[in-house]
């Protein structure tokens, strides 16, 4: 099977310091950019994080602190990367929930000006939760009915969440459509406002807010009773992305005033 493109699909895998999104930094970067006539190309990158690698990071995807200590930065390779998925749409496994945001901060952090949402999303996990609920490991059994040997490296995560997929079209040709926007639709819990989700849209197509004490308010609602709380979240520990979104938010509505 090849897969129905209009546009090329790039699969991504991150290999990070950790797991908050707000604060740690890529170590490694893969992707293997598949063409709407079935060319492949595949690059993996790692990155100087300027910081320390946790040890309990490294037990996870192996890289330490040295092994990074001579690669660029991330802000010295952010325009190459944009430049190779300009025009692409995205796929991962997890990627919206996690690689999403985290490569956004790090493009917001690089200065490097990309529109990520005018992208679509295919996350490989999440048809996997919704269809069967395991891990990538178990969905690379179960799928392509191989044995993950190098999970956790970038490059091998990237190429089995590509087969994985394309074994999930073959599975499945009555629930699953061979088509980027159905696919992206599809491996959506919420329409996120933000990469992290703090802001969702509702049934209305409105921003609302998805935590805290305005959870289920509209933003522009929340903007003008609480003008402090657009004061809070910008100096508080959220996305740098969610902040951006909130600001674009709070302009509108000033404008529209």
């Amino acid at each position: 099977m090849r897969l129905n493109l209009k546009n090329p699909l790039v699969f991504f895998d991150l290999e990070t310091t950790g797991t908050n999104i707000n604060t740690d930094r890529i170590v490694e970067i893969c992707y293997l950019k598949v063409y709407p006539n079935g060319n492949e190309e595949t690059k993996t990158l790692r990155i100087n994080p300027e910081m320390h690698i946790p040890e309990e990071s490294t037990a996870v995807h192996g890289i330490h602190d040295e092994d990074v200590a001579d690669c660029p930065t991330f802000k010295e390779v952010a325009r190459k990367i944009a430049n190779d998925i300009e025009g692409c749409d995205l796929a991962g496994f997890n990627s919206n929930r996690f690689d999403i945001p985290v490569l956004a901060e790090e493009f917001l952090r690089a200065e490097v000006d990309i529109d990520l949402s005018r992208r679509k999303f295919i996350d490989v996990q999440v048809i996997f939760h919704k269809l069967e609920q395991r891990t990538l490991s178990a969905a690379y059994k179960f799928y392509c009915g191989k044995n993950l040997e190098d999970a956790h490296s970038a490059a091998g995560d990237t190429r089995a969440t590509y087969e994985v997929l394309m074994a999930q079209l073959d599975r499945y040709p009555g629930d699953l459509k061979n088509d980027v926007g159905f696919l992206s639709e599809f491996s959506s819990f919420n329409k996120n406002v933000d990469f992290a989700g703090r802001m969702v849209y509702d049934d209305k197509g409105m921003e609302v807010f998805n935590f805290g004490k305005y959870k289920g308010k509209r933003v522009a609602d929340v903007l003008k009773s609480d003008p402090g709380y657009y004061s809070w979240i910008l100096n508080s520990d959220f996305t740098l992305n969610t902040k951006a979104m909130l600001t674009k938010i709070r302009l509108r509505e000033l404008t529209q005033r």
